[in-house]
Parts: structure tokens; C-alpha cells; sequence
């Protein structure tokens, strides 16, 4: 459903995805992941701890934040999940956790999509990494940095997504 928008060579712009039930989607199939993961008998230990994003929201200050703020938040943690993940998939040999792996892979870059569609930028990072002001943390097992996943869609993505402005036209 959402390649066929992505597709390359439309003439038309991307509709925007508002329906949240595809939000709803990915964070089942991050939860799957998860107890995948727990479930498994090989180490959780990560080669060496990955950055992560801030999953923590305080309405407060998130509410102060303008949209494009609050989209450069969301898409500079969605890239930082994509690095982290990926150098997770360098260090599990199952092949069963690879499957749920590189399906992770998949659905942030299909949030992207989704974001894309909202007229929401894509996040550059800096030469350096993540920008100053964004909060991170580090994590240093498998189950941790997909509990991060998890949460992150739930949280910030879920906030981002429910408010987009181009969702609420007309509806007022």
C-alpha cells in the first residue's frame, strides 16, 4: 500500500498518510521485535554502545516546540535508530533476528515516507552526527536499544504524526 504512493515517476505529489492504524503497524511489528529478541538465547550485548534518541516527552516543552522543531527532533532520532539498528544486524547471527532486524530497517525508512508525505523534511545530519541540541543517550544491549525503538514510535513519532498540521485541514 504505502510503496505504491512512494512509487518513482507519479506525477502526482505523495497523499498525505494521516491514517494513524500505519503508525499503529510499525510499532507492532517493533514490539515483535522486540520479544524476538528477549526471546532468544544469543547475547543481547552490542559490539560497542550506539546513540540513541531521548524516548522521554515533557508535553510542556514539547508543546512549546514549533513543528519544524519538533519534526527535526523526530527525524533525527529515526536516523539515529537507522544507525544504531543497522550496527545491530553487524552483531546477531540468528537468522530469525536478521528477518525482524531488516524489517525495522524498513518500516523507519517507511516512517520517512510517511513523513515525507506530510511535507515534513528529511533529516541531514551534521558532519559530526546528531545535532547539538538533541537529547540522546547510550545504550548497550539489543533488547535495550529496541525497547528505545519501540518507545520512540510510540511516543515522539505518535505525537508528530497525530498533530501534523496537513491533517487537520479543514477539519476545523
Amino acid at each position: 500500500m504505502l510503496l505504491e504512493w512512494t512509487k518513482p515517476g507519479l506525477s502526482n505529489p505523495l497523499r498525505p498518510i494521516c491514517d494513524l492504524r500505519v503508525l499503529k503497524h510499525f510499532i507492532e511489528e517493533a514490539r515483535d521485535a522486540e520479544a524476538a529478541m528477549l526471546a532468544c538465547k544469543e547475547g543481547h550485548g552490542l559490539a560497542e554502545p550506539v546513540t540513541v534518541p531521548q524516548t522521554k516527552v515533557d508535553f510542556n516543552v514539547w508543546e512549546r516546540k514549533t513543528a519544524l522543531e519538533q519534526a527535526q527532533e523526530v527525524q533525527s532520532g529515526l536516523w539515529l535508530l537507522n544507525q544504531a539498528i543497522g550496527s545491530l544486524r553487524t552483531s546477531v547471527t540468528n537468522t530469525a533476528l536478521h528477518s525482524h532486524i531488516d524489517n525495522s530497517l524498513r518500516n523507519i525508512f517507511s516512517i520517512g515516507q510517511v513523513l515525507r508525505s506530510l511535507n515534513i523534511q528529511e533529516y541531514t545530519p551534521p558532519a559530526g552526527g546528531v545535532a547539538g541540541g538533541e537529547e540522546t543517550w547510550r545504550v548497550s544491549s539489543a533488547s535495550e536499544l529496541l525497547q528505545v525503538h519501540v518507545n520512540f514510535l510510540r511516543g515522539k513519532v505518535h505525537l508528530l504524526l497525530s498533530n501534523a498540521p496537513i491533517c487537520h485541514q479543514g477539519s476545523s
